[in-house]
C-alpha cells in the first residue's frame, strides 16, 4: 500500500509540481498506460480517463502531509497545485521507486496543456479498437472539445514518443 503512495509521491517529485487536478488524472493514467506501475483504476469520465482512487490517495498523502496542495484562483475557477513536501521527501527515502525514465516522461507531459493531455488519455484508454474507431469515439464523446485530425495525428505521434522514452536505458 505504502509502495503506491511512494509512487504519487514520486511522481510528483519528479516534475516539482503539478498544477491541476485533471492534469494530475491525465498524467498518471498516460504513465500507466505507457508500462509504468501505477495501480489506480481508471474508467472513462467527463474528462476523460479518471481514477477515484488516485483523487483518494492525493487527498490522503496531502492531508498525512506528503503532499502540499495549494489552491489559486484562475479565471473563475480554482486550480490546485501539488508538489512534494520534506515529509513526503523523507517517505521517498524509505521507499526505493523503481521507475527508470519515468522523470523524463513526466516532465514532458507536464509541459503540455491538460487539454492535450485529456486527447492523449482518451486515446490510450480505447487502445483496443482501430484508429477509426478510436478518432470516432473522441470525435463523440469529446465533441465539445473540437479536437481536430491534426491534434489526433499530433496524439497519436506524442504517445509514440513517451512510449520510445520510457524504454530507453
Amino acid at each position: 500500500m505504502f509502495k503506491d503512495y511512494a509512487r504519487i509521491i514520486n511522481a510528483v517529485a519528479s516534475v516539482g509540481e503539478i498544477a491541476g487536478r485533471k492534469k494530475m488524472q491525465k498524467i498518471i493514467y498516460i504513465a500507466k498506460k505507457i508500462s509504468f506501475p501505477f495501480e489506480e483504476k481508471f474508467q472513462f469520465h467527463f474528462y476523460g480517463p479518471y481514477s477515484e482512487e488516485l483523487t483518494l490517495r492525493i487527498e490522503e498523502l496531502c492531508e498525512m502531509g506528503y503532499l502540499n496542495e495549494e489552491k489559486e484562483k484562475k479565471s473563475g475557477y480554482w486550480q490546485y497545485c501539488y508538489s512534494i513536501s520534506e515529509a513526503g521527501e523523507d517517505l521517498l527515502r524509505l521507499y526505493e521507486v523503481d521507475m527508470p525514465n519515468l522523470q523524463d516522461c513526466l516532465k514532458d507531459m507536464n509541459e503540455q496543456n491538460a487539454r492535450f493531455l485529456e486527447l492523449v488519455s482518451t486515446i490510450l484508454f480505447f487502445d483496443t479498437l482501430e484508429k477509426e474507431e478510436v478518432v470516432e469515439k473522441v470525435q463523440t464523446l469529446k465533441s465539445k472539445q473540437k479536437y481536430t485530425p491534426e491534434e489526433i495525428d499530433e496524439a497519436y505521434s506524442y504517445i509514440d514518443v513517451l512510449t520510445e522514452k520510457a524504454k530507453l536505458h
